[in-house]
């Protein structure tokens, strides 16, 4: 069977301003989702506006979770709420919450666990920096491995999409030539089938990020490891709605 594409917005933290986010949900609401599974990540402040306005078929999917649940854990967000707003789907590992809020393969691993044991699914982004890229696709395989090493016995096709995001480039408007992407997209998918099951890597879906846009999607797309985007900047903007085609 073949895997259906998904394609995710991440906002981060934006917009500044709540007058902002109508437009933005509206130009999500004018995709065409026949072709594709749609998610978009809004700012932790707005999730449960964005939840009221989306139409449906479009997934509401918060940037982090806790792997705790609900309680004393100030500044954290839980799966019981989540869940109470009808969410599916949860955001973990993006390059930024690993690096400048520390937050390591274990962790990622205890959030994950929490999240797929909620009932929830899970976006796990994964990927290197720019000197691992400039040593090789052998040194970047390393990192995405390090990456998967601890969730890879959670790593179920119908729960689970990996977001590959090579972090240099990331917001950098560098992309990565669709030759680039596509020989490491099937090199995790090789790495799966060996470490997990040929039935996982078959029916896994990884998507690719990093300035992803409208114009090098059609090139991306047709390679056959590449099963959709996580958009950042770009979906900020009207012209990200034709990644959705």
């Amino acid at each position: 069977m073949a895997r259906r594409p998904i394609v995710g917005g991440n906002w981060k933290c934006n917009p500044d301003s709540m007058s902002k986010l109508d437009g933005l949900v509206e130009n999500m609401n004018s995709c065409d989702i026949s072709k594709c599974d749609v998610y978009v990540c809004p700012s932790p402040l707005h999730v449960a506006y964005v939840c009221s306005k989306v139409k449906e078929g479009i997934s509401v999917c918060p940037q982090n979770c806790n792997f705790k649940g609900c309680g004393a854990y100030t500044g954290e967000m839980a799966v019981e709420q989540m869940k109470d707003l009808k969410m599916e789907w949860v955001l973990i590992g993006h390059s930024e919450r690993r690096e400048y809020f520390k937050e390591s393969n274990e962790l990622l691993a205890e959030k994950m666990k929490m999240i797929l044991d909620s009932g929830l699914k899970c976006i796990y982004a994964i990927g290197e920096k720019l000197p691992e890229r400039e040593k090789g696709l052998e040194s970047t395989m390393a990192v995405c491995i390090e990456q998967l090493q601890m969730v890879k016995g959670l790593l179920d096709p119908t729960k689970v999409v990996i977001a590959y995001e090579p972090v240099w480039a990331i917001g950098t408007g560098v992309t990565a030539t669709a030759e680039q992407a596509q020989e490491t997209h099937a090199e995790i998918r090789k790495w799966i089938a060996a470490n997990v099951s040929e039935e996982c890597a078959a029916g896994i879906r990884i998507q690719y990020g990093g300035s992803a846009n409208a114009k090098n999607a059609p090139e991306l797309s047709a390679c056959p490891d590449i099963d959709g985007f996580l958009v950042g900047g770009a979906s900020l903007h009207p012209g990200c709605n034709s990644l959705t085609q």
